[in-house]
Protein backbone atom coordinates (compact mmCIF):
# COMPACT_ATOMS: atom_id res chain seq x y z
CA UNK A 1 0.00 0.00 0.00
CA UNK A 2 1.01 3.01 -0.63
CA UNK A 3 2.54 5.10 2.29
CA UNK A 4 0.52 8.08 1.14
CA UNK A 5 -2.48 6.12 1.90
CA UNK A 6 -0.97 5.48 5.67
CA UNK A 7 -4.25 5.14 7.96
CA UNK A 8 -4.22 6.82 11.29
CA UNK A 9 -4.93 5.12 14.25
CA UNK A 10 -8.84 5.30 13.26
CA UNK A 11 -8.45 3.58 9.84
CA UNK A 12 -8.85 6.31 8.00
CA UNK A 13 -5.96 7.12 5.72
CA UNK A 14 -4.18 10.18 6.25
CA UNK A 15 -4.57 11.75 3.05
CA UNK A 16 -7.98 11.61 3.04
CA UNK A 17 -7.78 13.89 6.14
CA UNK A 18 -5.15 16.42 4.84
CA UNK A 19 -7.21 16.95 1.44
CA UNK A 20 -10.45 17.06 3.42
CA UNK A 21 -8.97 19.40 5.42
CA UNK A 22 -7.57 21.62 2.65
CA UNK A 23 -11.02 21.78 0.86
CA UNK A 24 -12.68 22.59 4.27
CA UNK A 25 -10.36 26.01 4.09
CA UNK A 26 -13.14 27.17 2.08
CA UNK A 27 -15.23 27.06 4.86
CA UNK A 28 -13.29 29.15 6.55
CA UNK A 29 -12.98 31.76 4.46
CA UNK A 30 -16.88 31.52 3.90
CA UNK A 31 -16.73 32.16 8.12
CA UNK A 32 -14.78 34.75 8.04
CA UNK A 33 -16.03 36.34 5.28
CA UNK A 34 -19.79 36.34 6.74
CA UNK A 35 -18.52 37.58 10.40
CA UNK A 36 -15.98 40.26 9.69
CA UNK A 37 -18.45 42.58 8.52
CA UNK A 38 -19.46 42.32 12.87
CA UNK A 39 -16.71 44.38 13.44
CA UNK A 40 -17.43 47.14 11.45
CA UNK A 41 -21.26 47.26 10.90
CA UNK A 42 -21.44 50.48 13.75
CA UNK A 43 -18.59 52.11 12.27
CA UNK A 44 -19.83 52.12 8.84
CA UNK A 45 -23.25 52.68 9.75
CA UNK A 46 -21.99 55.82 11.76
CA UNK A 47 -19.73 57.42 8.47
CA UNK A 48 -22.82 56.85 6.46
CA UNK A 49 -25.09 57.70 8.43
CA UNK A 50 -27.06 54.72 7.12
CA UNK A 51 -30.37 53.53 8.39
CA UNK A 52 -31.56 50.08 9.93
CA UNK A 53 -32.60 49.01 6.63
CA UNK A 54 -29.88 50.15 4.84
CA UNK A 55 -27.05 48.51 7.62
CA UNK A 56 -28.88 45.58 7.48
CA UNK A 57 -28.74 45.34 3.20
CA UNK A 58 -24.92 46.39 3.60
CA UNK A 59 -24.46 43.67 5.67
CA UNK A 60 -26.26 41.07 4.02
CA UNK A 61 -25.42 41.90 0.68
CA UNK A 62 -22.48 39.36 0.89
CA UNK A 63 -25.58 36.80 0.69
CA UNK A 64 -27.01 37.55 -2.11
CA UNK A 65 -23.90 37.15 -3.88
CA UNK A 66 -23.21 33.82 -1.97
CA UNK A 67 -26.60 32.65 -3.78
CA UNK A 68 -25.52 33.57 -7.13
CA UNK A 69 -21.98 31.65 -6.62
CA UNK A 70 -23.69 28.83 -4.83
CA UNK A 71 -26.42 28.43 -7.94
CA UNK A 72 -23.51 28.45 -10.41
CA UNK A 73 -20.93 26.44 -8.27
CA UNK A 74 -22.01 22.86 -9.17
CA UNK A 75 -22.30 24.21 -12.93
CA UNK A 76 -18.70 25.33 -12.85
CA UNK A 77 -17.03 22.15 -10.50
CA UNK A 78 -18.86 19.46 -13.68
CA UNK A 79 -17.35 21.65 -16.45
CA UNK A 80 -13.98 22.38 -14.97
CA UNK A 81 -13.72 20.64 -11.80
CA UNK A 82 -13.18 20.27 -8.20
CA UNK A 83 -9.93 22.04 -7.88
CA UNK A 84 -10.33 25.05 -10.20
CA UNK A 85 -13.42 25.71 -8.57
CA UNK A 86 -11.35 26.17 -5.25
CA UNK A 87 -9.06 28.53 -6.92
CA UNK A 88 -11.77 31.02 -8.40
CA UNK A 89 -13.42 30.92 -4.71
CA UNK A 90 -10.00 31.72 -3.57
CA UNK A 91 -9.44 35.07 -5.89
CA UNK A 92 -12.85 36.26 -5.51
CA UNK A 93 -11.97 36.51 -1.97
CA UNK A 94 -8.91 37.97 -1.76
CA UNK A 95 -10.55 40.38 -4.76
CA UNK A 96 -13.18 41.25 -2.39
CA UNK A 97 -11.33 41.95 0.59
CA UNK A 98 -9.01 44.62 -0.70
CA UNK A 99 -12.09 46.10 -2.61
CA UNK A 100 -14.00 46.63 0.52
CA UNK A 101 -10.73 47.65 2.28
CA UNK A 102 -10.21 50.57 0.25
CA UNK A 103 -14.13 51.36 -0.53
CA UNK A 104 -14.48 55.09 -0.72
CA UNK A 105 -18.62 55.14 -0.54
CA UNK A 106 -21.50 52.23 0.71
CA UNK A 107 -22.58 51.73 -3.18
CA UNK A 108 -18.86 50.57 -3.40
CA UNK A 109 -18.50 48.73 -0.43
CA UNK A 110 -21.88 46.84 -1.34
CA UNK A 111 -20.33 45.81 -4.72
CA UNK A 112 -17.29 44.37 -2.68
CA UNK A 113 -19.02 42.21 -0.59
CA UNK A 114 -21.23 40.77 -3.37
CA UNK A 115 -17.82 40.05 -4.89
CA UNK A 116 -16.72 38.15 -1.99
CA UNK A 117 -20.06 36.91 -1.39
CA UNK A 118 -19.73 34.59 -4.63
CA UNK A 119 -16.75 33.03 -3.37
CA UNK A 120 -18.15 32.09 -0.30
CA UNK A 121 -21.51 30.96 -2.44
CA UNK A 122 -19.00 28.39 -4.25
CA UNK A 123 -17.06 27.45 -1.20
CA UNK A 124 -19.76 26.38 0.46
CA UNK A 125 -20.84 24.35 -2.28
CA UNK A 126 -17.21 22.93 -3.44
CA UNK A 127 -16.42 21.66 0.07
CA UNK A 128 -19.10 19.37 1.23
CA UNK A 129 -19.29 17.79 -2.04
CA UNK A 130 -15.26 17.45 -2.82
CA UNK A 131 -15.64 16.32 0.70
CA UNK A 132 -18.27 13.58 0.25
CA UNK A 133 -16.86 12.09 -2.81
CA UNK A 134 -13.45 11.69 -1.45
CA UNK A 135 -14.08 10.29 1.85
CA UNK A 136 -14.58 6.59 2.99
CA UNK A 137 -18.32 6.07 3.84
CA UNK A 138 -17.61 4.93 7.57
CA UNK A 139 -15.93 8.06 8.28
CA UNK A 140 -17.40 10.39 5.91
CA UNK A 141 -19.81 12.62 8.98
CA UNK A 142 -16.52 13.05 10.81
CA UNK A 143 -15.01 14.51 7.49
CA UNK A 144 -17.53 16.18 6.08
CA UNK A 145 -18.02 18.37 9.56
CA UNK A 146 -14.43 19.53 9.30
CA UNK A 147 -16.58 21.57 7.01
CA UNK A 148 -18.54 23.66 9.32
CA UNK A 149 -15.48 23.36 11.65
CA UNK A 150 -13.87 25.30 9.27
CA UNK A 151 -16.51 27.62 9.31
CA UNK A 152 -16.88 28.33 12.65
CA UNK A 153 -13.18 28.61 12.97
CA UNK A 154 -13.36 31.41 10.57
CA UNK A 155 -15.82 33.36 12.52
CA UNK A 156 -13.57 32.94 15.52
CA UNK A 157 -10.77 34.21 13.55
CA UNK A 158 -12.69 37.27 12.03
CA UNK A 159 -14.24 38.40 15.19
CA UNK A 160 -10.68 37.95 17.55
CA UNK A 161 -8.95 39.61 14.46
CA UNK A 162 -11.98 42.41 14.44
CA UNK A 163 -11.26 42.60 18.60
CA UNK A 164 -7.21 42.91 17.82
CA UNK A 165 -7.50 45.53 15.86
CA UNK A 166 -10.75 47.88 17.42
CA UNK A 167 -8.16 47.58 20.75
CA UNK A 168 -5.03 48.64 19.17
CA UNK A 169 -7.21 51.83 17.69
CA UNK A 170 -9.48 52.40 20.22
CA UNK A 171 -12.27 52.13 17.75
CA UNK A 172 -13.56 50.11 15.03
CA UNK A 173 -14.37 54.09 13.58
CA UNK A 174 -10.29 55.05 14.47
CA UNK A 175 -6.95 55.29 12.58
CA UNK A 176 -4.65 52.42 12.83
CA UNK A 177 -1.61 51.47 10.68
CA UNK A 178 -0.77 53.95 7.65
CA UNK A 179 -3.49 56.06 8.47
CA UNK A 180 -6.54 53.81 7.67
CA UNK A 181 -9.42 53.26 9.86
CA UNK A 182 -9.52 49.67 11.80
CA UNK A 183 -12.54 48.16 10.08
CA UNK A 184 -10.84 48.98 6.52
CA UNK A 185 -7.62 46.87 8.24
CA UNK A 186 -10.88 44.16 9.10
CA UNK A 187 -11.47 43.68 5.58
CA UNK A 188 -7.72 43.43 4.45
CA UNK A 189 -7.25 40.86 6.81
CA UNK A 190 -8.95 38.27 4.92
CA UNK A 191 -6.30 38.24 2.14
CA UNK A 192 -3.96 36.22 4.04
CA UNK A 193 -6.29 33.09 4.53
CA UNK A 194 -7.58 33.98 0.73
CA UNK A 195 -4.20 33.44 -0.84
CA UNK A 196 -3.41 29.88 1.31
CA UNK A 197 -6.54 28.77 0.47
CA UNK A 198 -5.42 28.98 -3.10
CA UNK A 199 -2.07 27.96 -2.89
CA UNK A 200 -3.19 24.67 -0.79
CA UNK A 201 -6.09 23.98 -3.61
CA UNK A 202 -3.21 23.34 -5.80
CA UNK A 203 -1.52 21.06 -4.11
CA UNK A 204 -4.87 18.35 -3.49
CA UNK A 205 -6.01 15.41 -6.06
CA UNK A 206 -9.07 16.06 -8.27
CA UNK A 207 -12.02 14.04 -7.02
CA UNK A 208 -12.38 10.33 -8.56
CA UNK A 209 -16.18 11.05 -9.43
CA UNK A 210 -15.45 13.79 -11.33
CA UNK A 211 -12.19 12.11 -13.24
CA UNK A 212 -14.90 9.21 -13.81
CA UNK A 213 -17.04 11.44 -15.10
CA UNK A 214 -14.46 12.84 -17.70
CA UNK A 215 -13.62 9.39 -18.26
CA UNK A 216 -9.92 9.86 -17.02
CA UNK A 217 -10.21 6.55 -15.37
CA UNK A 218 -6.39 6.20 -14.93
CA UNK A 219 -5.91 9.13 -12.41
CA UNK A 220 -9.15 8.17 -10.15
CA UNK A 221 -8.03 4.98 -10.07
CA UNK A 222 -4.45 6.39 -8.64
CA UNK A 223 -7.00 8.95 -6.65
CA UNK A 224 -8.29 5.94 -5.27
CA UNK A 225 -5.67 4.26 -4.24
CA UNK A 226 -3.20 6.67 -2.96
CA UNK A 227 -6.04 9.37 -1.53
CA UNK A 228 -9.16 6.65 -0.45
CA UNK A 229 -7.10 4.09 0.57
CA UNK A 230 -8.47 1.49 -1.61
CA UNK A 231 -6.04 -1.43 -0.68
CA UNK A 232 -6.35 -3.83 -3.79
CA UNK A 233 -6.60 -3.50 -7.33
CA UNK A 234 -10.05 -5.00 -7.44
CA UNK A 235 -10.91 -2.16 -4.82
CA UNK A 236 -10.60 -0.07 -7.28
CA UNK A 237 -11.89 -1.44 -9.94
CA UNK A 238 -15.38 -2.51 -8.38
CA UNK A 239 -15.04 1.11 -7.24
CA UNK A 240 -14.66 2.55 -10.42
CA UNK A 241 -17.75 0.60 -11.53
CA UNK A 242 -19.54 2.06 -8.84
CA UNK A 243 -19.43 5.76 -9.76
CA UNK A 244 -20.06 5.03 -13.51
CA UNK A 245 -23.32 2.85 -12.97
CA UNK A 246 -24.50 5.96 -10.89
CA UNK A 247 -22.81 9.31 -12.35
CA UNK A 248 -23.94 10.94 -15.49
CA UNK A 249 -20.66 10.77 -17.32
CA UNK A 250 -23.22 11.87 -21.09
CA UNK A 251 -23.94 15.44 -19.99
CA UNK A 252 -22.80 18.15 -17.38
CA UNK A 253 -25.82 18.31 -15.17
CA UNK A 254 -28.18 20.63 -15.33
CA UNK A 255 -31.40 21.63 -13.56
CA UNK A 256 -33.80 19.42 -15.95
CA UNK A 257 -31.81 16.40 -13.99
CA UNK A 258 -33.83 17.90 -10.51
CA UNK A 259 -37.34 16.94 -12.12
CA UNK A 260 -39.74 15.28 -9.83
CA UNK A 261 -42.99 14.33 -8.91
CA UNK A 262 -43.13 16.74 -6.22
CA UNK A 263 -43.84 19.85 -6.98
CA UNK A 264 -41.49 20.15 -10.17
CA UNK A 265 -38.85 18.66 -8.28
CA UNK A 266 -37.28 15.10 -6.81
CA UNK A 267 -38.45 14.94 -2.93
CA UNK A 268 -35.04 14.63 -1.89
CA UNK A 269 -33.79 17.38 -3.60
CA UNK A 270 -37.03 19.65 -1.21
CA UNK A 271 -35.76 17.97 1.42
CA UNK A 272 -32.13 19.41 0.95
CA UNK A 273 -34.20 22.84 0.27
CA UNK A 274 -35.91 22.63 3.33
CA UNK A 275 -32.86 21.58 5.81
CA UNK A 276 -30.85 24.54 4.17
CA UNK A 277 -33.87 26.82 4.96
CA UNK A 278 -34.03 25.61 8.32
CA UNK A 279 -30.95 26.06 9.00
CA UNK A 280 -31.02 29.74 8.38
CA UNK A 281 -34.48 30.65 9.62
CA UNK A 282 -33.34 29.58 13.59
CA UNK A 283 -31.82 32.82 13.47
CA UNK A 284 -28.26 31.55 14.11
CA UNK A 285 -25.90 34.17 11.80
CA UNK A 286 -27.93 37.20 13.63
CA UNK A 287 -25.61 35.91 16.64
CA UNK A 288 -22.70 36.44 14.55
CA UNK A 289 -23.72 39.10 12.32
CA UNK A 290 -25.03 41.23 14.89
CA UNK A 291 -23.42 40.42 18.01
CA UNK A 292 -21.21 43.11 18.94
CA UNK A 293 -23.91 45.51 18.40
CA UNK A 294 -26.18 42.90 19.99
CA UNK A 295 -23.92 43.22 23.36
CA UNK A 296 -23.74 46.81 23.18
CA UNK A 297 -27.63 47.47 23.20
CA UNK A 298 -28.15 45.22 26.42
CA UNK A 299 -25.29 46.94 28.65
CA UNK A 300 -21.77 45.69 27.36
CA UNK A 301 -18.98 48.20 26.67
CA UNK A 302 -17.39 48.01 22.91
CA UNK A 303 -14.95 46.24 23.89
CA UNK A 304 -16.64 43.65 26.27
CA UNK A 305 -18.73 43.36 23.39
CA UNK A 306 -16.18 42.19 20.75
CA UNK A 307 -14.67 39.93 24.16
CA UNK A 308 -18.23 38.26 24.65
CA UNK A 309 -18.63 37.47 20.70
CA UNK A 310 -15.02 36.23 20.48
CA UNK A 311 -16.13 33.66 23.33
CA UNK A 312 -19.27 32.98 21.79
CA UNK A 313 -17.38 32.14 18.87
CA UNK A 314 -14.79 29.57 20.73
CA UNK A 315 -18.07 27.93 22.47
CA UNK A 316 -19.00 27.13 18.71
CA UNK A 317 -15.84 25.68 17.85
CA UNK A 318 -15.52 23.60 20.65
CA UNK A 319 -19.31 21.88 20.58
CA UNK A 320 -18.41 21.51 16.33
CA UNK A 321 -15.52 19.19 17.66
CA UNK A 322 -18.35 17.45 20.02
CA UNK A 323 -20.42 16.94 16.86
CA UNK A 324 -17.49 15.30 14.75
CA UNK A 325 -16.70 12.97 17.14
CA UNK A 326 -20.44 11.92 17.49
CA UNK A 327 -21.88 12.17 13.86
CA UNK A 328 -20.65 8.82 12.50
CA UNK A 329 -21.28 7.04 16.34
CA UNK A 330 -25.06 9.02 16.99
CA UNK A 331 -26.04 9.26 13.72
CA UNK A 332 -27.47 12.24 11.28
CA UNK A 333 -31.14 12.26 12.35
CA UNK A 334 -31.25 11.97 16.18
CA UNK A 335 -28.76 14.52 16.11
CA UNK A 336 -30.61 16.84 14.42
CA UNK A 337 -33.77 16.19 16.38
CA UNK A 338 -32.05 16.87 20.03
CA UNK A 339 -30.45 20.32 18.22
CA UNK A 340 -33.95 21.39 17.43
CA UNK A 341 -35.33 20.60 20.70
CA UNK A 342 -32.51 22.57 22.19
CA UNK A 343 -32.72 25.74 19.93
CA UNK A 344 -36.79 26.23 20.94
CA UNK A 345 -35.66 26.14 24.28
CA UNK A 346 -33.04 28.49 24.35
CA UNK A 347 -34.35 30.81 21.66
CA UNK A 348 -37.78 30.94 23.98
CA UNK A 349 -35.88 31.81 26.63
CA UNK A 350 -34.33 34.65 24.95
CA UNK A 351 -37.63 35.74 23.41
CA UNK A 352 -38.58 35.68 27.51
CA UNK A 353 -35.51 38.27 28.50
CA UNK A 354 -35.87 40.52 25.91
CA UNK A 355 -39.62 40.86 26.67
CA UNK A 356 -38.76 42.46 30.05
CA UNK A 357 -36.41 44.82 28.24
CA UNK A 358 -36.53 48.73 28.45
CA UNK A 359 -35.78 51.90 26.59
CA UNK A 360 -32.48 53.97 28.76
CA UNK A 361 -31.46 56.89 26.19
CA UNK A 362 -32.91 55.92 23.53
CA UNK A 363 -31.61 52.30 24.03
CA UNK A 364 -32.78 48.95 24.77
CA UNK A 365 -31.46 47.73 28.19
CA UNK A 366 -32.27 44.73 30.19
CA UNK A 367 -32.94 45.29 33.72
CA UNK A 368 -31.57 43.10 36.81
CA UNK A 369 -30.40 39.22 35.98
CA UNK A 370 -31.94 39.62 32.43
CA UNK A 371 -28.83 40.39 30.60
CA UNK A 372 -27.11 37.56 32.21
CA UNK A 373 -30.15 35.33 31.16
CA UNK A 374 -29.58 36.73 27.46
CA UNK A 375 -26.47 36.31 27.25
CA UNK A 376 -26.41 32.41 29.06
CA UNK A 377 -29.69 31.99 26.58
CA UNK A 378 -27.86 33.01 23.44
CA UNK A 379 -24.82 31.12 24.36
CA UNK A 380 -27.35 27.74 24.68
CA UNK A 381 -28.42 28.30 21.83
CA UNK A 382 -24.97 28.63 19.83
CA UNK A 383 -24.27 25.27 21.83
CA UNK A 384 -27.45 23.40 20.39
CA UNK A 385 -26.77 24.74 17.15
CA UNK A 386 -23.07 24.10 16.64
CA UNK A 387 -22.94 20.64 17.60
CA UNK A 388 -25.98 19.40 15.66
CA UNK A 389 -27.57 21.84 13.05
CA UNK A 390 -24.52 23.44 11.88
CA UNK A 391 -21.92 20.59 11.01
CA UNK A 392 -24.58 17.66 10.40
CA UNK A 393 -26.52 19.86 7.33
CA UNK A 394 -23.60 20.21 5.74
CA UNK A 395 -23.00 16.32 5.92
CA UNK A 396 -26.50 15.83 4.71
CA UNK A 397 -25.86 18.07 1.98
CA UNK A 398 -22.53 16.61 0.94
CA UNK A 399 -23.95 13.23 0.78
CA UNK A 400 -27.70 12.53 0.36
CA UNK A 401 -28.12 13.27 -2.90
CA UNK A 402 -27.78 10.72 -6.18
CA UNK A 403 -24.61 10.46 -8.04
CA UNK A 404 -26.07 11.67 -10.99
CA UNK A 405 -27.11 15.26 -9.76
CA UNK A 406 -25.23 15.60 -6.86
CA UNK A 407 -23.53 18.86 -7.73
CA UNK A 408 -26.42 20.89 -9.22
CA UNK A 409 -29.12 19.26 -6.15
CA UNK A 410 -26.27 20.65 -3.45
CA UNK A 411 -26.39 24.11 -5.84
CA UNK A 412 -29.82 24.41 -5.69
CA UNK A 413 -30.14 23.42 -1.96
CA UNK A 414 -27.16 25.83 -0.95
CA UNK A 415 -28.39 29.02 -2.69
CA UNK A 416 -32.22 28.10 -0.72
CA UNK A 417 -29.87 28.77 2.44
CA UNK A 418 -28.11 31.75 0.79
CA UNK A 419 -31.68 33.09 0.03
CA UNK A 420 -32.73 32.37 3.73
CA UNK A 421 -29.67 33.41 5.23
CA UNK A 422 -29.96 37.01 3.67
CA UNK A 423 -33.99 37.35 4.18
CA UNK A 424 -32.89 36.48 8.47
CA UNK A 425 -30.20 38.86 7.69
CA UNK A 426 -32.01 41.60 5.97
CA UNK A 427 -34.86 41.77 8.30
CA UNK A 428 -33.49 41.46 11.49
CA UNK A 429 -32.66 45.34 11.98
CA UNK A 430 -36.04 45.88 11.30
CA UNK A 431 -37.55 43.19 13.43
CA UNK A 432 -35.54 44.45 16.47
CA UNK A 433 -36.37 48.18 16.29
CA UNK A 434 -39.96 46.56 16.55
CA UNK A 435 -38.88 44.00 19.71
CA UNK A 436 -35.95 41.79 19.80
CA UNK A 437 -39.08 39.43 22.19
CA UNK A 438 -41.03 39.05 18.29
CA UNK A 439 -37.51 38.13 16.74
CA UNK A 440 -36.10 35.25 18.50
CA UNK A 441 -39.82 34.51 19.03
CA UNK A 442 -40.17 33.60 15.14
CA UNK A 443 -36.92 31.87 15.38
CA UNK A 444 -37.99 29.88 18.31
CA UNK A 445 -41.24 29.02 16.02
CA UNK A 446 -38.98 27.72 12.90
CA UNK A 447 -36.81 25.41 15.52
CA UNK A 448 -39.92 24.08 16.70
CA UNK A 449 -41.23 23.48 13.10
CA UNK A 450 -37.93 21.98 11.85
CA UNK A 451 -38.08 19.07 14.75
CA UNK A 452 -41.53 18.31 13.07
CA UNK A 453 -40.08 17.97 9.76
CA UNK A 454 -36.68 15.87 10.57
CA UNK A 455 -39.68 13.59 12.41
CA UNK A 456 -41.50 13.24 9.45
CA UNK A 457 -39.04 13.75 6.80
CA UNK A 458 -35.20 12.88 7.26
CA UNK A 459 -33.82 9.40 6.85
CA UNK A 460 -30.58 8.38 8.03
CA UNK A 461 -27.64 8.06 6.20
CA UNK A 462 -25.04 6.91 8.70
CA UNK A 463 -22.65 4.41 6.80
CA UNK A 464 -24.09 4.39 3.28
CA UNK A 465 -21.88 4.41 0.31
CA UNK A 466 -23.17 7.81 -1.86
CA UNK A 467 -23.49 4.60 -4.85
CA UNK A 468 -26.10 3.65 -2.80
CA UNK A 469 -28.30 7.31 -2.27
Amino acid sequence: MSTSAQPTRDGIPLKVIMVSVVAALGGLLFGFDSSVINGAVDAIQDRWNLSGAITGFVVSVALIGAMVGAWFAGSIADRFGRIRAMLLAATLFAVSSVGSAFCFDIIDLSIWRAVGGVGVGMASVIAPAYIAEIAPARVRGRLGSLQQLAIVTGIFLALLSDAFIANTAGGAAQPVWLGLEAWRWMFLVEVVPAVLYGVLALMVPESPRYLVAKGDLARAKLVLRDVVGLRTEEAVEHKIEDIERTSNAEARQSLRDLKGPAWGLMPVVWIGIALSVFQQFVGINVIFYYSTTLWRSVGFSESDSFTVSVITSVTNIVVTIVAIALVDKVGRRPMLLVGSAGMAVALGVMALAFSQSVMVDGAVSLPGAWGMVALVAANAFVVAFGATWGPVVWVLLGEMFPNRVRAIALSVAAAAQWLANFLVTTTFPTLSEIGLTLAYGIYAFFALLSLWFVARYVKETKGKELEDM
